[in-house]
């Protein structure tokens, strides 16, 4: 009988996912979901060169991909869009995840049950957006665990003590701003209202004047002065 990958040493990163579901407290991130993948059984390959999707003709299934984190692991799902039963898990980890050589939207995937054994299978998206999409989760999150093991390091020097010894005081001189502004203003209104004062005197003196000799003139109706009789023209009769 064939020893289990926990019974041989090996990690099982599927078995262990599994059994994190059974753990509320473990947050699981979704990096993204495709609702429509299709899975093919992959033929013997022909050449060394790589795999190829044209050689696929055996789709086995159709649902909706995952990539989820959960807790220290990343997998990708393959997820029943019906009833949200996982189909199959594939660990990410070196060697997990393989591209086709003639196709973009085609995938090989190595999936992995409870027991640890394994298989690979052929995967293909129905749109380059989607294939996309995919590829940008997995290298996120290669980054993201990379960046947690190696952490980098900013070396600020030697701490400072900035507070204030006992008896140590701190004197602050401050420039009497607002008073300046409020001499600046007040100068400025005076000026302002000196120069009011000015017009008013030679404006009410000429305007004066005027209105005298408009009432004597014209009986103290207005301050509109008579017409001229020689700027009113005259008509033919009076010529």
């Amino acid at each position: 009988m064939p020893l289990t990958a926990e019974e041989a040493g090996v990690p099982n990163e599927a078995a262990a996912y599994l059994k994190s579901l059974e753990d509320p407290e473990v947050i699981e991130r979704v990096r993204c979901s495709i609702p429509d993948a299709h899975v093919f059984k992959l033929p013997t390959r022909q050449t060394a060169g790589g795999w190829r999707g044209a050689d696929w003709d055996q789709e086995v299934w159709q649902g909706t991909l995952k990539v989820v984190e959960r807790g220290d692991l990343t997998v990708i799902l393959l997820v029943d869009r019906n009833t949200g039963a996982i189909f199959a898990v594939c660990p990410v980890k070196d060697g997990a995840v393989d591209r086709c050589v003639d196709s973009s939207r085609y995938f090989v995937l190595r999936v992995e049950n409870a027991n640890g054994r394994h298989m690979y299978i052929g995967m293909a998206f129905n749109e380059r957006n989607d294939a996309f999409d995919f590829n940008t989760s997995l290298e996120d999150a290669r980054r993201e665990r990379l960046a947690e093991k190696n952490p980098v390091k900013i070396d600020y020097g030697p701490a400072k003590d900035y507070s204030m010894k006992d008896g140590e005081k701190i004197h602050i001189n401050v420039a009497k701003v607002a008073a300046k502004d409020g001499n600046s203003v007040r100068s400025s209104r005076s000026s302002h209202r000196r120069s009011q004062r000015g017009e008013r005197k030679t404006g009410g003196g000429s305007g004066g004047g005027s209105g005298n000799g408009a009432a004597s003139s014209s009986g103290g109706r207005g301050l509109l002065l008579k017409p001229n009789t020689r700027d009113t023209p005259r008509r033919g009769s009076d010529a």
